[in-house]
């Protein structure tokens, strides 16, 4: 069959796809949610069945580890989270109110009550304070509508299990369907996809997950407020390099000057926090789980995450990821075989050109 052909076919089936996402929306996110849990346990339910498990015991000791950890984080963290995020938004108003103060008193012409400046930080504090709000009662909105009770314990754990039950027998089908001519490259180009994946997905969540973890567990034990919520924003940010720990760091160098302000230890033990988590990350934590090899420039992370979220909404945001990555390897092909083309080598170069 000619290129062309080939391109328009499959160009038509990848509008179609696409479509189909934008049309079906929320419904298709358990099922998303379910394919990615699935994705990621594949490895190590390999494993478990090369320890001499069956696929099904495998899978059972999987889906009931991850309900223990599921449980024990909703009835642990969660609350705790939740609190302290409600508290944060309350105390906005506050925070405010200091930092007028400390301009009062560092620059006292920029507190006289004609001052712009004073006008401009006496509504900041409610200002933030309904946004912030605003934002979280949409977000407790959209996850009440869109991942409600049902989703979230029973349709999710469903579709993870059997997807995980059947991984390699569906992926074995899909192999079965390949045109024949092309199923060399696609299954070359599907192992490299897998590769990219594992290393940013697994790799880059377990980061996150230490990262995260390390920054809530080390500003609550030097007693700064809000330090959980500051931890999961950072650790949550961590998989976009250096946002997550400027994002974090800003926010909770911010929260220690209003509290510790005067106390400079723990303002500096703070940024002390945030520096030993960049080099651990940095130089241990992504090179031993990520590796150099992902392909993902932040730049091209942060285009997929806006363009996907904003054409798709959630599941924009679960499926930017992937196929960020996915077509980051189609187009290394693509420049691959550009390159030994014509249109690039020319008409009379030989081999070696």
């Amino acid at each position: 069959m000619p290129v062309g052909t080939q391109i328009r076919y499959w160009g038509i089936a990848a509008v179609i796809f696409l479509f189909v996402l934008w049309w079906l929306g929320n419904i298709i996110l358990p099922f998303v949610l379910g394919g990615a849990i699935a994705y990621a346990l594949d490895p190590l339910a390999d494993r478990l069945e090369r320890l001499g498990l069956s696929r099904v015991w495998a899978t059972s000791v999987i889906t009931l580890f991850a309900a223990v950890v599921f449980i024990a984080l909703a009835v642990v963290v969660v609350p705790i989270l939740f609190n302290q995020t409600s508290a944060l938004i309350d105390a906005l108003p506050d925070i405010a109110g200091k930092l007028q103060a400390w301009v009062n008193r560092t620059i006292p012409a920029m507190g006289e009550p004609d001052s712009a400046v004073r006008q401009s930080l006496a509504g900041i504090g409610e200002s933030l304070k309904s946004r912030a709000l605003d934002l979280f009662n949409t977000i407790l909105a959209s996850v009440s509508g869109l991942v409600n009770v049902l989703v979230l314990f029973v349709i999710v754990p469903i579709v993870t299990f059997y997807l995980l039950l059947d991984w390699d027998n569906i992926v074995a089908k899909i192999d079965a369907l390949l045109p024949r001519e092309h199923a060399p490259v696609v299954r070359r180009l599907a192992l490299d996809i897998d590769r990219t994946l594992a290393s940013f997905i697994r790799g880059q969540g377990t980061v996150c997950l230490i990262v995260g973890v390390f920054y809530s567990a080390a500003l609550m034990l030097i007693g700064l407020k809000f330090g959980l919520v500051v931890g999961a924003i950072a650790g949550a940010l961590t998989f976009i390099p250096y946002v997550g720990a400027l994002v974090g760091g800003g926010l909770a160098l911010g929260l220690a000057l209003f509290q510790f302000w005067g106390d400079w230890v723990w303002v500096i033990a703070v940024i002390v926090i945030f520096q030993a988590g960049q080099l651990v990350e940095g130089n241990i934590l992504t090179p031993k789980l990520v590796g150099s090899s992902v392909g993902l420039h932040p730049v091209w992370l942060i285009f997929a995450l806006s363009a996907f979220g904003a054409l798709f909404g959630f599941v924009g945001l679960l499926v930017a990821v992937p196929v960020a990555a996915s077509f980051g390897v189609l187009t290394r092909f693509a420049l691959d075989q550009y390159r030994d083309s014509r249109l690039y080598r020319g008409q009379d170069s030989g081999p070696d050109a």
